[in-house]
């Protein structure tokens, strides 16, 4: 059985609390705990103290900001609150069904939105017991200076495997952060970079304080699909989420415009690029699934960082971007 270190709770009341606590040596942030305990037992990470925000409630609420024309969902929200919650239903669909899609019900009902946001990413060699890790001399993330992966490279190439965020890059979303140095908003799509060890730009101290997604007045189809190998639990081995606007309410329009992001390839998502092609063509179009699978396989390459070749993966790839399309089609 893999235990627990040793370690205090501290378990602030507000925002405020919670940021000034952060400053302490050797604090780290926990809200549901369901990626950074399993870290902590296989002793990827050594806090002395964890803070909870358990106890901040202000960061559990979901409202539409109406003048702003934004939706803002807080950090704290459960996966099962945002999957489930009308307002993120009726302005961002395509959410809902990544939240409902992570691990389990039990999971989902524990962990929140802004650790899905700020999930660790992972690796074949780096998610295993510290005396797995130490039979092959540790990596780049852990104990070691070699990545097993790509074998003299110098930067981990650890996977981000988040359902909820290639979602929400494709609805052009952004993160609300509040730290020691005060608020600011960033762009989701430049939260995160292409380095395992640390993926994203989130400053020492800083908490995630809510999700925003812009309101749109242009009819839309956003979708999302995964591939894993069991039907719950498992982290997404490919992932794909759509977005496509479109010039009238039905799947027959022309398409105005489209985004495509791709998760589990690195560190950080991938944002497939040339879809002009299938701008003034409609979702129902065979061309179109056509042209988007076949952009997404040429762009992404998966790397041999989480189980299951990365060759069949790449394939899946493909596979998964022509249903979420079809699928777009079907439901009209």
């Amino acid at each position: 059985m893999l235990r627990l270190p040793r370690l205090d709770v501290l378990m602030p009341a507000t925002l405020d609390e919670a940021v000034l606590a952060l400053q302490s040596p050797g604090s780290r942030l926990i809200a549901g705990g369901t990626d950074l305990l399993p870290n902590l037992k296989h002793r990827l990470e050594s806090p002395t103290m964890l803070v909870s925000l358990a106890g901040v409630r202000e960061l559990s609420t979901i409202t539409v900001d109406d003048d702003a024309q934004e939706l803002v969902i807080g950090a704290g929200a459960t996966l099962t609150t945002v999957e489930q919650c009308p307002q993120v239903r009726a302005h961002a669909p395509s959410l809902c069904s990544a939240a409902g899609l992570v691990a389990s019900p039990l999971i989902r009902n524990q962990a929140t939105l802004g650790g899905n946001v700020n999930l660790d990413t992972r690796c074949r060699y780096v998610n295993q017991t510290d005396f797995w890790r130490s039979a092959i001399g540790g990596c780049i993330k852990s104990e070691g200076t070699v990545c097993h992966v790509v074998p003299g490279g110098k930067n981990c190439v650890a996977a981000m495997s988040s359902d909820c965020v290639p979602v929400l890059i494709s609805l052009g979303a952004s993160l609300q952060l509040v730290g020691p140095n005060g608020r600011r908003r960033v762009a989701m799509k430049d939260y995160y970079v292409a380095d395992g060890t640390r993926h994203t730009t989130r400053e020492d101290g800083e908490v995630t304080t809510a999700v925003i997604v812009p309101l749109v007045s242009t009819p839309r189809r956003a979708g999302y699909s995964k591939w894993t190998v069991r039907g719950s639990i498992d982290f997404p081995l490919t992932s794909v989420a759509l977005c496509f606007d479109l010039e009238r309410d039905e799947v027959a329009a022309p398409i105005a415009g489209a985004t495509v992001v791709v998760g589990v390839l690195g560190a950080k998502p991938r944002v497939v690029t040339r879809l002009d092609e299938v701008v003034g063509k409609s979702l129902s179009d065979p061309e179109t699934a056509a042209i988007v699978a076949e952009r997404v396989h040429r762009q992404c390459k998966p790397l041999a960082n989480v189980p299951y070749e990365a060759p069949y993966r790449r394939q899946m790839l493909r596979v998964h971007t022509r249903r979420a399309i079809e699928a777009l089609v079907a439901d009209g």
